[in-house]
């Protein structure tokens, strides 16, 4: 077993910027069907949480890289961030990604930034060397 972590920050004007120029192009390329509308549930603060989750599968990323041949092994849409019964975030694997036990996400955002911690718990023996 081995414990990794990835945080990302993010600014959320960044994110709004690119909802503006590319639209749905952009928001489909990046975040899955639930995701997107959970974010376009929260009116004036969407880019906030859009932002958050986008911060969210970076941190997750970066947790679980050492399972991963390389990083295009995962795609965006194959990480789902959602909120469970206590509205604590959730991630979700849409794909099967072998040698990852468990992973926790923290997500934090305020007018201008958003944040994200993963955890992520490893089998070793599936690490990539």
């Amino acid at each position: 077993m081995k414990v990794t972590c990835g945080t990302d920050i993010i600014e959320v004007e960044r994110i709004e910027n690119a909802i503006e120029k590319f639209g749905d192009k952009f928001i489909k390329r990046i975040f899955t069907e639930q995701e997107i509308l959970y974010c376009n549930n929260k009116l004036e603060m969407k880019a906030q949480h859009f932002a958050a989750r986008f911060a969210a599968k970076e941190a997750v990323l970066k947790a679980i890289s050492e399972v991963l041949e390389s990083k295009y092994d995962l795609k965006w849409t194959d990480v789902e961030i959602t909120l469970g019964r206590d509205q604590k975030p959730l991630v979700h694997f849409l794909k099967e990604f072998p040698g990852i036990e468990s992973i926790d996400v923290s997500l934090s955002h305020i007018k201008e930034y958003a944040t994200a911690t993963a955890v992520a718990i490893l089998n070793e023996k599936q690490i990539k060397k």
